[in-house]
C-alpha cells in the first residue's frame, strides 16, 4: 500500500506548520496509522531552516500532550509538489505561494488546511507570531479540528 503524505505550510515553519505536524503525527501515532499515513511540514520562506519550532508553539503544544522539539524548519522544494499527496497551506498567502510554485500537473494537491474542517468558521489558521498565548492556543485549537477532519478524511481513502 502506497503511504498517504500530507505537507502543511505556513511562511517560516516555526509556528503554525510544525504545530499541524506535530498534532497529525501525534492522531497518526495513535490511531496506528503510522505505515499508512506520512506527515511533515515546510515554510514558503527560508528565514529559519534548521532551527526548532518557536518556543512559544513547543510549550503550548506540550500542555496538550504533542511534542514538537524534534522538528526542524525548512522551506518547501520543488520536489514536495511530486512528493506529497496533500499540500496544505496554512492561508490564503501561503496557497497563492504555493500555487505559483506548483507545476500545473500537481495543482490539484494544494489547498487550504482548514478547508478539511466540518463547519470552518475561518479559512485561514491565525499567525500566532507576533501575539502572546492567546494566539498559540487559538492556532492549536484551529489546528485540533482541522486534523481531526483531516484524519477522518484520510481514514475514508485508504
Amino acid at each position: 500500500m502506497k503511504k498517504v503524505k500530507v505537507i502543511f505550510v505556513c511562511t517560516g515553519n516555526i509556528c503554525r506548520s510544525p504545530t499541524a505536524d506535530g498534532v497529525m503525527r501525534q492522531w497518526v501515532k495513535d490511531a496506528g496509522l503510522s505505515h499508512a499515513i506520512e506527515v511533515d511540514s515546510a515554510g514558503t520562506q527560508n528565514y529559519h531552516i534548521g532551527e526548532p519550532p518557536d518556543r512559544r508553539a513547543q510549550s503550548h503544544a506540550q500542555k496538550r500532550g504533542f511534542d514538537l522539539s524534534f522538528l526542524r524548519a525548512r522551506s518547501v522544494q520543488q520536489s514536495d509538489f511530486a512528493e506529497f499527496d496533500w499540500i496544505l497551506a496554512m492561508d490564503n498567502g501561503h496557497l497563492k505561494d504555493l500555487q505559483r510554485q506548483c507545476p500545473p500537473e500537481y495543482q490539484s494537491r494544494v489547498k487550504l488546511f482548514l478547508s478539511f474542517a466540518p463547519v470552518p468558521t475561518q479559512s485561514e489558521v491565525l499567525d500566532p507570531y507576533y501575539g502572546g498565548a492567546a494566539g498559540f492556543e487559538a492556532v492549536l485549537d484551529q489546528v485540533e479540528a482541522g486534523c481531526a477532519a483531516l484524519l477522518n478524511h484520510i481514514k475514508t481513502v485508504i
